[in-house]
């Protein structure tokens, strides 16, 4: 497969060129289950091998570890092929709870002090000098009337330690970025948008397109039930982060929903050329403002993988109009739903 197979597509209006498909290193700070940092440098030089040119990581990753493991593969590559690679990067919110609530004060959470300290660090772990992007990792619309720490990474921004500026929308409450989209305080935003999680289709999407800002799509495989390879009774080891996220029931519900799409693109006769997980990442990358979809890459083998979703025709509008009919309107599963 050439670099050229992999569709570049703009990180908003004037954002540099990212792949269609990103590498997610949440599993590489070792939440997923056990990870050696040989693992995770054999999945990036396949990624960047097969065109993958963006990397989306943040300091909860391990504590830094991911970041870590990351500059170090990076500063092997050639000079020509590193500049070519972009990494997003996150400041979460100072101690407190998660995601911040309605009553929690910007000034506790994100103080031009703090968030000037962690970009530092973020510089230190990545081993630059100027950040691709930096996302605020969670929000409340709460702040949106005084939103000050984005003020504070304009700042920064103009002193050459950022190039674009993000907020990752909290699971409960995407659509309060769409304010700060309207307001032109927001490069990029990173949203959940999959064959479960439609919402954003109805107004943040349209507003991205509509303002110019860049759309990464996390979360397209659903923590990897929508790879349709874990069974109704699949329990996860203690030391990944899924064994809470599909807690109780959640997991005989989630695998009945994923019977259902297979059977759709059964039907449609996409199930011998698209795999689930091509089918999930597709639909993701469907909606013309979305950038890119980061999917989580282990191992080279899963980096082929996801990197070949990304050659893929594009699903048809009918069999796109069929697999609407599975969004799930579930709550947030953090909430116990």
């Amino acid at each position: 497969m050439s670099n050229e197979l992999i569709p570049l597509r703009p990180l908003g209006h004037d954002g540099f060129p990212v792949s269609a498909v990103g590498f997610g290193a949440w599993a590489l700070g070792g939440q997923w289950g056990e990870q050696k940092d040989s693992q995770s440098t054999a999945a990036l030089e396949k990624a960047i091998e097969l065109g993958v040119n963006f990397i989306d990581t943040a300091p909860g990753y391990g504590d830094g570890r991911s970041e870590t493991v990351i500059a170090e593969t990076l500063s092997r590559l050639p000079a020509n092929v590193r500049d070519s690679i972009h990494v997003a990067t996150k400041t979460p919110p100072s101690t407190g709870p998660w995601p911040p609530t309605p009553y929690c004060r910007w000034q506790d959470r994100y103080s031009a002090a703090y968030i000037r300290s962690d970009v530092e660090q973020r510089l230190k772990n990545l081993k630059t000098d100027c950040l691709d992007l930096l996302q605020l990792h969670s929000w409340t619309r709460a702040w949106n009337d005084d939103p000050q720490p984005l003020l504070v990474l304009q700042k920064l921004r103009e002193e050459g330690k950022i190039r674009k500026i993000g907020i990752c929308t909290p699971e409960q409450d995407q659509n309060c970025v769409i304010q700060l989209m309207r307001d032109g305080l927001v490069d990029v935003v990173q949203v959940i948008f999959n064959l479960f999680e439609q919402e954003p289709a109805a107004q943040l999407l349209p507003v991205a397109a509509e303002t110019g800002t860049g759309v990464i799509v996390r979360v397209s495989l659903d923590e990897g039930a929508l790879t349709g390879k874990y069974p109704a009774d699949h329990e996860f080891p203690a030391d990944d982060f899924r064994s809470s996220y599909f807690a109780g029931d959640r997991m005989g519900r989630t695998a009945a929903r994923v019977n259902e799409i297979a059977a759709d693109l059964k039907e449609f006769g996409f199930s011998e050329n698209y795999t689930l997980a091509d089918a999930a990442i597709k639909f993701s990358q469907s909606h013309p403002a979305v950038s890119t979809v980061i999917v989580g890459m282990r191992n080279p083998e899963q980096a082929a993988r996801n990197a070949a979703a990304a050659t893929l025709p594009s699903l048809p509008p009918e069999l796109l109009q069929r697999l609407r009919r599975h969004q799930w309107l579930r709550g947030v599963w953090y909430g116990g739903k």
